[in-house]
Order: C-alpha cells, then structure tokens, then sequence
C-alpha cells in the first residue's frame, strides 16, 4: 500500500473523489491533514506521496513530482490571502497563518520585492485564534474565504504574484520521496483526473461550509488544476527567488 498525505481543504475534494472513487483506491491509505503536517510527513518518510506545498519540494532528498495535476491560479485563486484592517502600504506586522510555507514565503517575496514594505512577521495558529480586524493576517484555505469579509482590505496573493511576475503560481503538487511504480503513477493521474472531471459529486459528497454555487465557482474558476508549462515556468521563478540557495533537485514526471 501506498501511504498518501492529503489535504481535505475545498480545493482538495476533486482529487480526493477521484482517488477514493476509483481502483487505485485498494492500493493506497491516505491521511488526511494540514499542508504542513503533509509536508512534515513526505520529509520524514512517514508517507511516500502527498499534495504538499512546493516551498518544501527543493529539500526533499529524492523530489518527484508524479502528476501533471496541482493546485494552481492563473487568476484570483479567492483562498490564499492577505485580509488587512489598513492599506498594504501601512502595513507594519502581519500574522501568518502557519499552515503552508509557500504562503507565507510568497507574502514574504511580495513584501520585500513587489510591495516594498518591511513588516514584521508573526507566526500564529489561525485556527485556534480570534481574529482582529483591525490587524493584518495571512490566511489559507476554506480559512481565508470564511474569513475575508471581516477586513477593509484584502489582497489575493496569486493575484498580486501574477500581476508582479507575468507568470501563473503553484502552491501544491503531488510529491513523491522516492520513485514509485509506472503503473501506480498512471492509475493515480487517471484518478486525479476522474476527480476533476465530476467536480459536481465531490462537492456533492464532501462539501459541508459552503453553498454548492459558491464550491462550484471556486473550483471551477479560481482554481487551475493542470500543471502546465506556463505554471511550471512560474513555480521555477518562485524558487528561483525563494530558495535558490538550497539548489532544487526535482524529477519532473
């Protein structure tokens, strides 16, 4: 069996129908958890596969990444954000919410490089705090669109990525820490795919915080699901600036 960490956020459901729905199914056992716990757990071998932010691939030992499916934006992706009770420009400490390192890498290089601000970062756990409007927090997930409406400002981070670099951003794709059987792959992408394709069902089955219309629109417009060369080329510049000096070793399928 084939140990997978994933994630159980909106965006996740479509890949996680398609793997509970098909065969591949009787040759995996998932867990589901935080982008960061599933990264801790690729990198300490707990799992040999999972959806992981790519801020953690470049130090994995033996980087796979054995799917032309991820979770991307070339638009607004709506659930990553910078929500603010003051304009970015008055901006002088941020909270970051400790669930993803991409995110918070990525609010960082668009401080430093795009905003041209120099706040200070607080790590905090969103989950288990009460958020203050009048402050200014970094925000993932169902978390951020649950919570966006409670702030002045809010700045959508893939928006703000693309508008900077040209370029369409990833935050997840799935990784391998070891190189895993052909046919495994090919079953897992015919099962990803499935799931794509019968976005209506995994909402269906596994949406429970928001409206069917509001799930439907999200995955369907804000999210960008294929790992195409344009998002590669765009997740090559993020490390490139990002983590440069741990010199990525990644094997593209």
């Amino acid at each position: 069996m084939v140990r997978i960490s994933a994630i159980k956020y909106l965006n996740t459901i479509p890949f996680i129908y398609g793997l509970e729905s098909c065969d591949i199914s009787k040759s995996i056992v998932m867990d589901f958890c935080t982008p960061a716990e599933s990264a801790n757990k690729l990198i300490h071998d707990k799992t040999d596969l999972g959806i992981v932010p790519v801020a953690i691939i470049p130090s994995l030992k033996d980087a796979h990444v054995i799917s032309n499916f991820c979770i991307g934006a070339t638009a607004e992706v709506a659930s990553v954000l910078l929500c603010s009770g003051t304009p970015i420009n008055e901006i002088n400490e941020i909270f970051l919410d400790n669930d993803s390192m991409t995110s918070v890498l990525l609010t960082k290089i668009l401080c430093r490089d795009y905003w041209k601000i120099s706040p200070y970062f607080s790590p905090v756990n969103i989950t288990n705090s009460i958020l203050d409007s009048s402050k200014s927090y970094l925000l993932i997930g169902d978390k951020a669109m649950l919570n966006r409406g409670k702030f002045k400002y809010v700045y959508d981070l893939a928006a703000e990525w693309i508008s900077f670099k040209k370029k369409p951003f990833v935050f997840a794709c799935w990784t391998a820490n070891k190189p895993l059987d052909k046919n495994f792959i090919f079953q897992f992408n015919e099962a990803l795919e499935y799931g794509i394709n019968h976005i209506p069902q995994a909402i269906e089955k596994y949406n429970i915080q928001f409206s069917k219309e509001f799930a439907l629109n999200y995955l369907s417009t804000n999210i960008s699901y294929l790992l195409d060369r344009d998002k590669r080329a765009g997740l090559t510049e993020f490390w490139r600036i990002a983590l440069e000096i741990l010199n990525p070793r990644v094997c593209w399928l």
